[in-house]
C-alpha cells in the first residue's frame, strides 16, 4: 500500500535527518511537531487546517501525512469531505488532482490504520 510505504520511508528519513542534522533542523522539527499539540485549539482542528493547507500548497507528502494524523484523531467522513470543500474553495481547481490523491489516500488510511 502506497501510504504504508510513504509512513515507513518518513519515519526512517527522519531518524537519519535528526541524528545527522544540526541544531536548527532538530529545532524546526521540533516546533513542527509541537504546533499540532492540543491547546487552545483540539489537536484534531489543527491536522484539519494541515490538511487543507496541504492540499492548496499542493504537497502530497504533507497531504499523506496530515491524513493519517486526522485518522488518527477520529475524522468522520463528513468531516474529511467538508474539509475538502475548504481547500477546494481557498485553492482553486488546481487542487482537484490533490483531492483526488487525498480521499484515496483517506480511504486507505481508514483500512489500515497506521
Amino acid at each position: 500500500m502506497e501510504l504504508k510505504k510513504f509512513w515507513e520511508e518518513r519515519e526512517k528519513l527522519n531518524e537519519k535527518i535528526l541524528r545527522e542534522g544540526n541544531l536548527y533542523t532538530k529545532r524546526f522539527f521540533a516546533l513542527d511537531n509541537d504546533v499540532y499539540k492540543d491547546g487552545a485549539i483540539p489537536r484534531k482542528y489543527k491536522e484539519m487546517m494541515g490538511l487543507v493547507a496541504s492540499i492548496v500548497l499542493r504537497c502530497d507528502g504533507c497531504i499523506m501525512y496530515h491524513i493519517v494524523k486526522c485518522v488518527e484523531m477520529g475524522i468522520t467522513k463528513e468531516e474529511f469531505y467538508e474539509l475538502l470543500n475548504i481547500a477546494m474553495v481557498v485553492g482553486g481547481s488546481i487542487t482537484i488532482p490533490h483531492i483526488r490523491k487525498a480521499v484515496k489516500y483517506f480511504e486507505e488510511a481508514r483500512q489500515l490504520q497506521l
